[in-house]
C-alpha cells in the first residue's frame, strides 16, 4: 500500500466531516478505513479508495440496508463483487447510505435520514444508490459500487454528474447482495470517467460459482478504439421522449447531431412496449420483494421486537417496527398480487409484458449498435417533494426499468449541466454482454463532445 493511499485513508474521517451534511455514508457505521488497511492487495485497483453500498456484505462490518430490521446485524461473509474489490488492490473506507432495502428513487426512504444533492443540497441525489453517487461526486471516494433494480445506479448517476452502469443481468455476482428482487438486481458501478468504470467492471464481472444467475461469459478488457467507436450505428426511440424536461431533450438532440457530424450513423427504432414497463416491473419486483423480505421476522437476527411466546405477535410487532413505510407498501402490493384470484391477473400478466420488451430489444440490437435515451426525464427534485406521491417517484425510472426488465447492459453517462448547474445524464445500452460496446462509445463522446 503507498504512503498516498494510507494517508487518505487515515484522513478519511476528516474528509467525511467535511461533507457530513450531504449524509452520504451510513450515519452509525464507524469509516472502515483503518479496519481495511491490511486487506488491500497489488492488483489493477491498487491506490484507489472505494464505497459500497450498504446492501453489500463487507465481513466483520454491519450491514443495514438503511433498515432498523437489521439492526446489530454484523455480516459474517464478504459479497463476491467487495471481495473482488479488495483482491485488485481496492480500499474500502465507507459503506454508503440508500433508500431502505433498495426500494425507492431519492435516497430519502432511509432510517438514517435522507442524502442530500452535491449540485443543491435541497435536492435528492436520487436513489436508491444515492449515497455511493454522492460519495463519488464529491470526490470523498474515486469509484463505488450500487446496486441497480430497475435504474438505482443510473438515475443517481445523471443526478450527480457521473458514471453510472448496471451491467447484463448476471455479468456480476449478487453472491453477498442483499435480495430485494431477485431477477432483477445487479451490482453496479459509480466513478467519474469511463475508464475507471470500466476498470472496476472488469474486476467484478465474471462468472462465480456461488450465485446460480451467474453466467460463465468472458469478461473483455476495455481499449479504446477510436475508429470502431466512429462506425456504431445508434439508435433512438420515440418512445422515450415523452415527458422530458426541455433542457434534456435538447441535450439529447445536441449530441444526437453530434454523433451524426462525426460520421456515426443515427437511426430511430421502436421499442413498442416501453408504455407498460413502470406498471410490469412494480409488479414484478413487489412479487420478489414480497418473497425476499420474508425472511427478515425478528427470530433470526436483527431487530426482535419482543420475546413473548406469540409467534404471530412477534413477526407482527417487529416488521411493523422494522419496515419503513415504503418498504410496507411494496411487501403488502407483492402479497397481494401472489394471492389466489390475483397472480393470473396481475403477476402472470406482467411477465408476459416482461417477455414483450424483451424481445422488443432483441429486435432493436439486430438493427443498431446501442441504444441512446435519457437517464431520467426530470432534473433532481427537491427533499420531501415526492414522498407523499409514490407514483410520482415511480414515474421518474420510467427510462430505467425496460433495460431491467430486459435485463440488458445501460449506463448513465454525464453530458454537461443545466443552465442552472445541475447534471444532465444520458443513457447508452447494448445488447446482453456487450459492456464494451458502451464503453466505446461512451469514452468517444468523452474525448470528443463538448456543450
Amino acid at each position: 500500500m503507498t504512503a498516498e493511499i494510507r494517508s487518505r485513508l487515515e484522513n478519511f474521517p476528516a474528509a467525511l466531516a467535511e461533507r457530513q451534511e450531504l449524509n452520504a455514508v451510513i450515519a452509525d457505521i464507524p469509516p472502515l478505513a483503518l479496519a481495511g488497511l491490511d486487506q488491500a492487495r497489488r492488483g489493477p485497483l491498487e491506490g484507489r479508495l472505494m464505497a459500497v453500498k450498504d446492501n453489500l456484505n463487507l465481513e466483520g462490518t454491519p450491514t443495514t440496508c438503511a433498515s432498523r430490521i437489521l439492526a446489530g446485524y454484523i455480516s459474517p461473509y464478504t459479497a463476491t463483487p467487495v471481495q473482488r474489490l479488495l483482491d485488485a488492490g481496492a480500499s474500502i473506507a465507507a459503506k454508503t447510505n440508500l433508500d431502505e432495502f433498495a426500494m425507492g428513487s431519492s435516497t430519502e426512504h432511509s432510517c438514517f435520514g435522507p442524502t442530500r444533492n452535491p449540485h443543491d443540497p435541497e435536492l435528492v441525489p436520487g436513489g436508491s444508490s444515492g449515497g455511493s453517487a454522492v460519495a463519488v461526486a464529491t470526490g470523498l471516494v474515486d469509484m463505488a459500487l450500487g446496486s441497480d433494480t430497475g435504474g438505482s445506479v443510473r438515475q443517481p448517476a445523471a443526478f450527480c454528474g457521473v458514471y453510472g452502469l448496471k451491467p447484463t443481468y448476471g455479468r456480476v455476482s449478487r453472491y453477498g447482495l442483499v435480495a430485494f428482487a431477485s431477477s432483477f438486481d445487479q451490482v453496479g458501478v459509480f466513478a467519474t470517467t469511463t475508464e475507471d468504470t470500466a476498470r472496476v467492471f472488469e474486476v467484478i464481472a465474471g462468472h462465480d460459482p456461488l450465485d446460480s444467475t451467474s453466467a460463465p461469459e468472458p469478461v473483455t478488457t476495455f481499449a479504446y478504439d477510436a475508429e470502431r467507436a466512429g462506425q456504431f450505428t445508434v439508435g433512438i426511440a420515440p418512445e422515450y421522449g415523452e415527458g422530458v424536461e426541455p433542457e434534456i431533450q435538447d441535450r439529447l438532440d445536441s449530441l444526437v447531431a453530434f454523433l451524426k457530424g462525426a460520421g456515426l450513423r443515427v437511426k430511430e427504432v421502436s421499442l413498442p412496449h416501453t408504455e407498460y414497463g413502470i406498471a410490469a416491473y412494480y409488479v414484478l419486483t413487489a412479487a420478489e420483494a414480497s418473497s425476499n423480505l420474508a425472511r427478515f421476522d425478528g427470530v433470526r437476527y436483527g431487530l426482535r421486537q419482543h420475546d413473548r411466546d406469540d409467534l404471530e405477535a412477534l413477526y407482527s410487532d417487529t416488521r411493523s417496527a422494522g419496515f419503513g413505510p415504503e418498504v410496507q407498501r411494496r411487501i403488502m402490493l407483492g402479497t397481494y398480487v401472489l394471492s389466489a384470484g390475483y397472480m393470473d391477473k396481475y403477476y402472470t400478466r406482467a411477465q408476459r409484458v416482461r417477455r414483450l420488451i424483451k424481445e422488443d430489444f432483441g429486435h432493436v440490437f439486430g438493427e443498431v449498435d446501442l441504444l441512446l435515451t435519457p437517464t431520467a426525464p426530470t432534473f433532481p427534485f427537491p427533499i420531501g417533494g415526492r414522498v407523499e406521491d409514490p407514483l410520482a417517484m415511480y414515474l421518474g425510472d420510467v427510462f430505467n426499468v425496460p433495460m431491467s426488465l430486459a435485463g440488458v447492459p445501460a449506463m448513465s453517462i454525464p453530458v454537461g449541466s443545466s443552465g442552472n448547474g445541475l447534471p444532465v445524464g444520458l443513457q447508452l445500452s447494448a445488447n446482453y454482454f456487450q459492456e464494451e460496446t458502451i464503453f466505446q462509445l461512451s469514452r468517444f463522446i468523452e474525448q470528443n463532445y463538448s456543450v
